[in-house]
């Protein structure tokens, strides 16, 4: 694995884009030096996977503020993602540290094991009123690696301390665990929580998001969250083409997002990143060979699929939040607009064929 360039003696660009701590932009790398431990565990839950533990010199990621997101930070405590989702964009990422951005994304696993103290250390006379720290912004910080090394209860305890707001998105059960803390949180600043839920077919998770909590026990943790005055939102992510987007699976999916209790509803088309694209299209092929010239059409070489598609599913899934009265969408500092929000446009405008999504799953 390429670590040479990632260590305090390398002189490479962060492979997560330029590493800007909370200072502003820095030339330190990713790792202190001889600081990666590989390990791996003989457990059914994590056979098959290898973890890099890494000393990070910095976990926060500055991100300028916009319209509709804050000034603050992203911060991810893990690179891969043992999700397996096919279609993640975060996959090329694995690149940069040689691996490939399908079974090694799945299985090889970084883990920043001093996050905690990092955090305290990156805010500690640097956090600002207004400052928001995104988590869930590339990968799942709740993943299933989070049950082993329990970095999570030492961020929010910073975040807590320094009285900074902050969101997470997941796709994990195991924020519930944290549900105290969450709450301590919310006592001094801001604190948003969102559930990713794309389908509810049961064939197409088992299939698309193979290391996932079912969609049913992402939709009772929104539930659980709200209930103990955390108010969860969904983020409907990835509504698939031709294999969720069907008007009886759309209703049902939101439907189910409505008894949940979520205060608001984000949709989303799938798009496919390099990395993410191949990786989706070999599963296509394997799984759904019918598909791939539709597939080849609809999405071309680009990452979008085109906006009168998007603008038929995402005028839809409007429709059927007010049907079943989940609160209107609205921006998640978790990630973005709903994607008829980011141009200013309704999804009953003319046909556009500019992007509009952004970057988070």
């Amino acid at each position: 694995m390429r670590w040479d360039h990632l260590r305090h003696d390398g002189s490479a660009d962060s492979p997560e884009g330029p590493d800007e701590g909370p200072s502003g932009p820095s030339a330190l790398p990713l790792f202190e030096r001889d600081t990666v431990t590989t390990r791996t565990f003989d457990t059914p839950e994590f056979r098959g996977m290898t973890f890099h533990e890494v000393n990070a010199r910095s976990v926060l990621t500055r991100v300028p503020g916009g319209p509709g997101m804050p000034r603050g930070w992203h911060l991810n405590p893990y690179r891969g993602c043992s999700h397996a989702c096919v279609y993640c964009f975060a996959r090329k990422s694995h690149e940069y540290l040689d691996l490939d951005a399908g079974l090694d994304f799945d299985r090889q696993i970084v883990v920043k094991v001093n996050a905690p103290a990092v955090v305290r250390r990156e805010l500690a006379g640097r956090a600002r009123p207004g400052d928001h720290v995104a988590m869930g912004t590339n990968v799942d910080c709740y993943q299933r690696a989070e049950g082993r090394y329990r970095l999570m209860p030492g961020i929010l305890a910073a975040l807590r301390d320094y009285r900074v707001s902050f969101s997470i998105l997941t796709k994990g059960s195991l924020i519930l665990r944290d549900l105290e803390l969450l709450r301590e949180a919310a006592e001094r600043a801001t604190v948003e929580t969102a559930v990713s839920v794309g389908f509810t077919d049961s064939g197409l998770w088992r299939s698309l998001e193979p290391g996932t909590p079912s969609p049913r026990a992402r939709l009772e943790v929104c539930a659980s969250l709200t209930g103990a005055g955390l108010p969860c939102a969904v983020l409907m992510s990835p509504i698939v083409p031709y294999l969720s987007d069907s008007p009886a699976q759309l209703r049902a999916t939101v439907k189910a997002v409505a008894e949940s209790g979520a205060v608001s509803i984000a949709p989303e088309v799938m798009y496919l990143r390099p990395g993410s694209r191949e990786w989706f299209m070999g599963w296509l092929a394997e799984h759904h060979p019918g598909l791939v010239g539709r597939y080849r059409r609809l999405y071309g070489e680009g990452v979008y699929a085109p906006r009168w598609y998007q603008n038929k599913v995402l005028g839809r899934v409007r429709e059927l939040a007010r049907e079943y009265g989940v609160g209107p969408p609205r921006t998640f500092h978790t990630g973005r607009p709903p994607q008829w929000e980011e141009t200013g446009r309704s999804p009953d405008d003319p046909e556009d064929s500019g992007p509009t999504q952004l970057t988070l799953m």
